[in-house]
Formats: structure tokens, sequence, C-alpha cells
């Protein structure tokens, strides 16, 4: 399901700065206990080399997710682990000491149970939220789950998408929450027939899901400048019109933003895109300005956890023990990856994490096996 079927297996700088949810001290610790550079020797030695591309993402050479996936089943083999893919585990409880794992072919005993079910995204994968029900059985609390890297839906009353579907270009995101700027987001935004995609948009969409959830006011804005301020575009047209002043504005904007954008906003705002830039109005030249640094973004939703990549919220990170995985509330239970109150940007980051955090639950079990 990743990296458009090649699979994103990690990024070659991950930090906990890169993720949100719970404490980035926990996060921090986790991480470091096996970073980048042993993932990428983990897979070399399983015959999977990775290649880094843009924005730092590494992929298998061989830009197939199967050989990934393969790799992984043949070390499971090689490590005698019996793997059960036909058993739907439908509950885990307390048996003394132990745990009794009840399945769709029968029940199991154990001395330790790893959950690692994932959350609630991409459910026909199998992440459907069963692991949070049984971690909640089992004494833990769950931090209201949102989707994470989900694509978001616009009103369709403003039909500014619907012109630029299709559409890519950099911007600079802003979640507005109770009137305050609680979050910028800089990338690639993809206008769709239903609103928003894209790395900035996907990094964004748990913020405002978050929000939301927790019932503030919250809106969100795109500059189609990132990174330059209103005097700054002032100034750009000041200059542009002083050098080109028989050029058209739409043939300005077409130096700022793509043409069909140009051509899209100029049209919502009821500008004359044949205006000479030296007879345009200054009035008209600050409202495209300040369109471009904040042109508000009719937010209505996302599409939800069946094209989310990964699920914000879950088990609290306090909950654990980061030098082990293991619960503080149920001992013999350990919890990696997603099904944690742990969610990273696009761009590897979640894949990280998960190995990390399945390493250390192994390491602790590998321990506890042999009485250290």
């Amino acid at each position: 399901m990743s990296g458009g079927s090649r699979c994103n297996v990690t990024n070659a700088s991950v930090t906990d700065g890169d993720f949100w949810g719970g404490k980035r001290s926990i996060i921090r610790r986790v991480l470091r206990a096996f970073p980048v550079p042993d993932t990428i020797t983990f897979f070399e030695e399983l015959g999977v080399r990775l290649r880094e591309e843009a924005d730092g993402k590494l992929f298998p050479d061989s830009h197939r997710a199967r050989d990934v996936l393969d790799a992984l089943l043949r070390a499971a083999d090689a490590s005698g682990a019996d793997l059960r893919a036909d058993h739907r585990v439908l509950d885990i409880s307390r048996a003394g000491e132990r745990f009794r794992i009840t399945t769709s072919r029968g029940e199991h005993d154990a001395d330790a149970v790893v959950l690692a079910t994932g959350g609630l995204s991409l459910p026909k994968t199998g992440s459907d939220g069963a692991g949070f029900e049984i971690a909640r059985r089992l004494g833990h609390s769950i931090t209201p789950t949102t989707p994470g890297l989900a694509p978001l839906l616009l009103s369709k009353d403003d039909d500014l998408h619907g012109q630029l579907s299709g559409v890519s270009h950099d911007v600079e995101l802003t979640l507005w929450v109770d009137g305050g700027a609680a979050s910028r987001i800089r990338g690639a935004l993809l206008w769709t027939h239903f609103g928003i995609s894209g790395p900035a948009a996907l990094d964004m969409s748990r913020h405002w899901l978050r929000a939301t959830l927790e019932e503030h006011d919250a809106r969100l804005t795109a500059s189609f400048c990132p990174g330059l301020t209103f005097d700054d575009l002032e100034r750009r047209w000041t200059s542009l019109a002083a050098e080109r002043p028989k050029a058209s504005v739409q043939s300005g904007l077409a130096t700022l933003v793509p043409t069909s954008a140009a051509a899209a906003l100029l049209r919502r705002l009821h500008i004359d895109a044949a205006t000479a830039l030296a007879h345009f109005p200054r009035e008209e030249r600050r409202r495209l300005v300040q369109a471009l640094v904040a042109w508000p973004l009719p937010v209505v939703g996302s599409r939800g956890y069946n094209y989310a990549e990964v699920t914000a919220g879950g088990v609290p990170l306090t909950e654990i023990d980061p030098a082990t995985m293991e619960s503080r509330v149920c001992p013999g239970l350990f919890l990696v990856g997603e099904i944690l109150d742990v969610d990273g940007r696009i761009g590897g980051f979640n894949f990280q994490w998960a190995w990390s955090s399945a390493r250390v639950a192994a390491t602790a079990l590998a321990r506890r096996a042999h009485g250290r």
C-alpha cells in the first residue's frame, strides 16, 4: 500500500520532531534504540538495498514493495516463527500469569503478547480497530482517534478545487485555531475533484481533524507563494509593473503560480485578466496579494480512514515502558507501531516508528526468554 506500491521503507533523516501525539522524549528514546542506519543495515542483510529519493525517502532498489514483504516473510520463517495468517484473533484475556488468546480457529495460551495491529486506517488491510478494543479490555486507555495523512474535503460551494483538479504546486498551509496560527506546513498541494491532497494537505489533515475533534474553531488558509509576505508580494508586483508595464495581470500572476491557477484565481476574484500591469488598480492589486498569501480553504472533513495512511491517537505512550514497549498496566503485554498514540508526517516516518518500536519490543522479549 505504501509509496505507490514501491514501499517508502524509511527516511534518511528521522527525528522526534517528525512525529505528533505522545511525548517527544519517549518517541526520541524509542527511535534512538533502532535508528535509520540500523534499519538500512537490517534490510540490506535481508537482501533489500535501499535507495534515497526526493525529500530523503528511502525505497528498495527494485522499486517493488513485494520484495520488502517477501524478505520479511523469509526472515520470519528462518527464525522459526509460526505464522498463522488465517487465524482471526477475537479476544485476549488474562489467565492467571499468562494470556488466553481466542481466535477464529481455537484458543492458545501465551506468556507474552505483542499488539502490532495498527490503528483504524486502511481497514481493508486488517487495521480495523480491533487492537484498540483488546488493549482497552486489558486495562489501557485510548486517546481519541482521527484519520491522519488523509485527503481533505472542501465545500462544494467553493469550486476552485474542481477547476484546478489535477494541478499540483507548492504552498504553505496555515491552520488557525481559535483565531491564532497553530500549525504551518509547507509542501506540494494537489487539487482534486473533492478537495485537496498531496504532502502538504496530508500532513495538515491530522492537525485540522484534531482541532475539530476538540471542538475548536478551526480554519485553513493557503499561501500560493510560500516564504513571501504581503509586503514582499506588493514589492514584487510593483517591480513587475515597472519592468513589463504592458504585460497583462494574468501573465504576471503566471510567474508566481501555475497558469491554470492564475486564470482560476482571477476569475474567482473578478479581476480582469487582460488588464495591463501599468493600469492595475491598487485596490485590486492588494486584494490579489491578500488572496495569494491567505487563500481560505473551506474544509468540511476528510476522506476518512479508508483513505488515511495513518491513525492519530491510540494507546498513550505514558502507559508503556519505552525501554521495552511493555505495558505498565498489563505485565507481559507489549504494544508497538501505530496502535500507540504516535503518528508521523508523510515520507517513511511511520514505517521507521514501526521498525524502531518493534525492535525495542523484540529485544526485550529475547532477554525475557533467556531470563535476562
